[in-house]
């Protein structure tokens, strides 16, 4: 299930971050609220998938 969860962050994330974060990081306008940004950009996808298991498991 962790496994899943870690994939869909990446993978997802990766995305997000491409849309919302890529163009400050290539302009090398990195701060620590923008670090913190990209740390939450993977963080939500992990905890939307990891809870979605834990509900679908519960359901069974």
């Amino acid at each position: 299930m962790r496994d899943r969860a870690l994939r869909v962050a990446l993978i997802v994330g990766v995305v997000l971050f491409a849309i919302n974060q890529l163009d400050i990081v290539l302009r090398g306008d990195v701060t620590p609220t923008v670090v913190a940004k990209i740390v939450l950009t993977f963080l939500v996808p992990y905890s939307v998938s990891t809870y979605s298991s834990l509900q679908a498991s519960r359901l069974r």
